[in-house]
């Protein structure tokens, strides 16, 4: 399969960037968001933000995923977009093991009130124990049933904690993660400074209707960004900022 092109615009320009130019892995713990959004700003086509991605954006996708220590997403963007086991490529399982990290990253998904199936293949066939970040209001039962599945980590009473989250994440040692969604676990990391990086990919289509954007819930006050870097591949433009 012919890899798509990714041109380098600013700050500086550069054709066909490489794989290791496109995304690096972070020194010290950092948090990257990375969302794909249509030109009028909506996060989902059809209900799914798979809908809007093309081939730049899977290959920008995988590189993340590639260089990160866990992949952090919410329960209903995992059932939504029908999430499996957390399996990077073999390219991105020797570029880890040669840097000394696992095969894959950890899977960490968060759900407050502990709504998954312990019998899917995310947890059946993973090939690294994944994680699950729940809250208090859940029971010890329904923790039980992710006993050797999952590590189970309860962070908040109510709602989660995504301060206490990701200090117990790095306590694991997963110092570098992705968010891949949704929209309200983004708006929470906005809300608590913990966002590091958003890679945005802006999909050349219009979506209009009442497609959702890629954050969620309030915030106190707008969070200002500084655009680091801006590539293209034909009519889509792939933006990462930084907080």
């Amino acid at each position: 399969m012919t890899m798509a092109t990714i041109d380098r615009v600013w700050p500086s320009s550069a054709g066909d960037v490489i794989d290791d130019d496109l995304v690096t892995r972070p020194d010290g713990p950092w948090l990257r968001v990375n969302f794909v959004a249509s030109v009028d700003g909506g996060a989902t086509a059809d209900g799914l933000s798979g809908a809007l991605s093309g081939d730049a954006d899977k290959r920008v996708f995988e590189l993340l995923r590639r260089t990160t220590d866990a992949v952090l997403v919410g329960a209903g963007t995992v059932r939504s977009e029908g999430y499996g086991a957390m399996r990077v490529s073999d390219a991105s399982v020797a570029w880890r093991l040669a840097r000394g990290l696992s095969e894959h990253p950890v899977f960490v998904i968060v759900s407050g009130s502990l709504d998954l199936d312990p019998a899917s293949e995310i947890f059946t066939k993973a090939p690294v124990l994944p994680v699950v970040v729940t809250t208090g209001k859940s029971s010890e039962a329904s923790r039980a049933r992710f006993d050797g599945l999952a590590r189970v980590i309860v962070a908040g009473e109510e709602h989660v904690d995504v301060a206490a989250m990701l200090v117990a994440l790095r306590e694991l040692g997963l110092d570098s993660i992705l968010n891949e969604g949704g929209p309200s676990l983004f708006g929470s990391l906005l809300s608590a400074g913990a966002v590091d990086e958003l890679r945005l990919t802006v999909s050349p289509v219009l979506v209009a209707g009442d497609a959702t954007r890629i954050s969620g819930g309030p915030l106190q006050h707008p969070v200002d960004a500084t655009l680091a870097e801006i590539l293209v591949s034909g009519d889509v433009m792939m933006l990462r900022y930084l907080f």
